[in-house]
């Protein structure tokens, strides 16, 4: 290089430099106003308590820090929560958090610690709400999370790896995600927020430091960030919320549709859609509260409350949501013509049309076969008393008897004759939940195992 190619790169003008003395855009203030209303979760639980199949999927992975390996004896595992009644205790968090867990304790960013009463928790929808003393705390302020926009920009609290409350950003990269086979009932918001092992149950926040979602779950082949992540929104978590406080449990029903199918080019040209979108009536209970309010195969739902339903997703979490003796204002297109059509959420006996039958055999039991139209295999298990031989060995309201003694079970009657022909012991298979169980019993003297 010349001395003259020198003296004329030492001439060129400098590039401006900003000013460090005007006020750079920052986060902490939505930090500051909401960082103390997000807790960590430890949880202590005993034996081989086994993770949910897909927490174990390479792909869809949970992400609080617990072992691959299964704990034989104590097992200790973190998460994160939320305070969202500072008044009454209330913390959100994950069912899969606090799942099997003997002792919860719940840590502040003051580093105040405290151990936590669960009240309830939804599997479904992997919700839980735990309490501790409302001793000085702080609550974030629970947003509307129908009114999130995709490219709105969230934060992300919670504990990931156990190494203490951190803070992430990024944007909402979708909304109301489902079909990814992680929840029973999927409305997640997608976003790009670094979320990681450990940020189970922690907040999902909007600029305005209002709580917008829960953080459930994340893509991710490692276990680790990819940008891709997934928050239970408010307005579903508060919902549950409010039926845990009162219950303790979700009591769900429903109207009697026993499938739903999605809409696609041709169904939406048939019957003179707007868009490809909605919810197709497969299947209608016969006697079911859908039935009797003239719903009909075929039939295409846009819209539910007034909110429209774009998949069958959309219209089973609203029937998921509400709670049973309340009304759903449905809207539906029939071969092109708009109908609007008022049908109550009745009890899951109710809803299936179903017919209990007392059986003397197992003591304390009312069973009903399950509708053709569900195109299910097994028993409904409608009522089982508390302190009876049935509830002592194990059995539970909502569970589908599969099989008895190893012989599958279609009618109350094929239950009654494969325990009158059992000799000593009596295994019943059932399904619940998403969970097999075989309960073993003693003819006269019920044990579970």
């Amino acid at each position: 290089m010349g001395a003259g190619q020198l003296q004329a790169q030492q001439t060129l003008p400098r590039q401006a430099v900003p000013s460090l003395n005007g006020v750079l855009p920052s986060l902490a203030p939505v930090v500051n106003q909401t960082a103390a209303g997000v807790v960590n979760i430890s949880t202590m639980s005993r034996g081989n308590d086994a993770d949910n199949p897909m927490f174990n999927d390479p792909f869809f992975r949970r992400f609080f820090g617990q072992s691959d390996r299964p704990q034989q004896r104590e097992a200790q595992a973190s998460g994160s929560g939320v305070i969202v009644d500072a008044a009454k205790g209330w913390i959100l968090s994950n069912h899969h958090v606090i799942k099997g867990a003997t002792k919860i304790v719940v840590t502040l960013k003051d580093r105040r610690e405290f151990t936590a009463k669960l009240i309830g928790s939804d599997p479904a929808t992997d919700i839980a709400l735990l309490q501790i003393p409302p001793e000085k705390l702080t609550a974030v302020r629970v947003g509307e999370s129908d009114a999130l926009q995709v490219g709105d920009y969230v934060l992300a609290i919670g504990n990931p790896f156990g190494v203490g409350q951190t803070v992430t950003s990024g944007i909402v990269s979708a909304l109301g995600r489902a079909g990814l086979n992680i929840e029973g009932f999927e409305d997640f918001i997608q976003t790009d927020a670094s979320i990681n092992p450990g940020n189970s149950g922690g907040a999902l926040i909007n600029l305005r430091g209002e709580l917008i979602g829960i953080n459930t779950a994340i893509i991710g082949p490692t276990g680790g960030n990819v940008g891709i992540g997934f928050a239970v929104p408010t307005n579903m978590a508060i919902r549950v919320m409010d039926q845990l406080a009162r219950f303790g449990e979700v009591k769900r029903g429903g109207i009697g549709i026993a499938s739903v199918g999605e809409i696609n080019q041709e169904i939406a040209k048939e019957n003179r859609l707007p868009a490809i979108e909605g919810a197709l009536i497969n299947a209608v209970i016969s006697g079911s509260p859908a039935d009797k309010a003239g719903i009909k195969k075929g039939d295409v739902v846009v819209a539910v409350n007034g909110r429209t339903v774009r998949t069958g997703y959309d219209l089973r979490n609203q029937q998921a949501l509400t709670a049973i003796g309340q009304a759903l204002d449905l809207s539906i297109i029939r071969a092109g013509n708009a109908k609007n059509v008022r049908v109550t959420i009745e009890t899951p006996a109710r809803a299936q049309g179903l017919r209990p039958e007392k059986i003397t055999e197992l003591p304390g039991t009312e069973l009903a076969s399950i509708p053709k139209e569900l195109n299910r295999r097994g028993v409904y298990v409608l009522e089982v008393e508390n302190k009876s031989e049935a509830h002592q060995m194990g059995l539970r309201e909502n569970d589908i008897l599969l099989g008895v003694n190893g012989a599958y079970v279609q009618t109350p009657e094929e239950v009654r004759r494969a325990i009158r022909e059992a000799s000593r012991f009596v295994v019943f298979n059932l399904l619940r939940g998403d969970n097999r169980i075989d309960l073993r019993a003693r003819k006269g003297t019920p044990q579970g195992s």
